[in-house]
């Protein structure tokens, strides 16, 4: 993959990212801080001013793993360019990304923006914070497993076809997640996704396979090499590394992955 540009961070840096890192109370403490705020007032159905508070919270008090307000911006281009009708995100944590990103899908004249949070209590955050944003119209929240969740919208009918999949949740799960959106018939064409997190803390199976031609996908499968899902290898991915920053201060990126086309046999 190669080394990160050796560049300097200039932003204003969240609080070092602890051992403990999440899930330990943080994340009702970040609500407190958001409604005991002076301009708590100010930031109802303002979007940017929750996602500043959210920001003052992880800069004053404890590291957030959110994506943070500089790799956001890819994502917030990426909309603007896409203009997607339908975005989904796998991981929502403490819904900085759901906010964020579901602004920006309304503005681009999206229709809904799905949030999948496997943990329940900060699945109710991320409802909370949404609704205070003054999002709750286009940004649905859906609790349980990635998988499951995706399984159950398509039979539902919920999703038929997915614009742009931002994948920030567990990072074994990228690989397997994508396969099942394939397999569903949810992506195809023109299809969009936006990995984080592939530089820190990293991961190579996923830049692997969306890197990898519809040729090398099928010798994969012929030999046998992976026995879990089969994804659709004929599908024809473009995809490039987006450098950016933790909200920490430290060098991250995002593989952006566009589907261009579909192989036959």
């Amino acid at each position: 993959m190669g080394e990160l540009k050796k560049s300097t961070f200039e932003g204003e840096a969240y609080k070092p990212q602890e051992e403990t890192y999440f899930n330990d109370g943080r994340e009702i403490e970040l609500l407190h801080y958001v409604y005991n705020h002076s301009g708590l007032e100010e930031m109802r159905g303002n979007p940017q001013k929750v996602l500043d508070a959210i920001d003052e919270y992880g800069r004053t008090q404890r590291y957030l793993m959110n994506i943070g307000e500089y790799k956001s911006k890819t994502i917030i281009n990426l909309i603007k360019k896409e203009t997607p009708r339908v975005m989904v995100e796998l991981g929502g944590y403490v819904g900085y990304s759901a906010i964020a990103f579901g602004a920006a899908l309304r503005d681009a004249g999206g229709e809904r923006y799905y949030s999948l949070e496997m943990n329940p209590e900060f699945a109710a955050v991320i409802s909370m914070l949404v609704d205070f944003a003054g999002l709750s119209d286009i940004v649905k929240i859906v609790v349980g497993p990635s998988s499951r969740s995706l399984e159950r919208l398509f039979t539902e009918g919920a999703v038929k076809h997915i614009d742009l999949l931002f994948l920030d949740h567990y990072k074994p799960s990228y690989t397997p997640d994508l396969k099942l959106c394939e397999e569903l018939g949810l992506v195809s064409i023109g299809s969009t996704y936006a990995a984080d997190n592939v530089v820190k803390p990293g991961n190579p199976p996923y830049l692997e396979y969306v890197r990898s031609t519809v040729e090398e996908k099928r010798k994969v499968i012929s030999n046998g090499k992976d026995s879990s899902q089969k994804g659709n290898p004929n599908l024809i991915y473009k995809s490039q590394l987006v450098e950016g920053w933790e909200p920490s201060g430290v060098p991250d990126a995002i593989e952006i992955t566009k589907c261009i086309g579909i192989e036959s046999r």
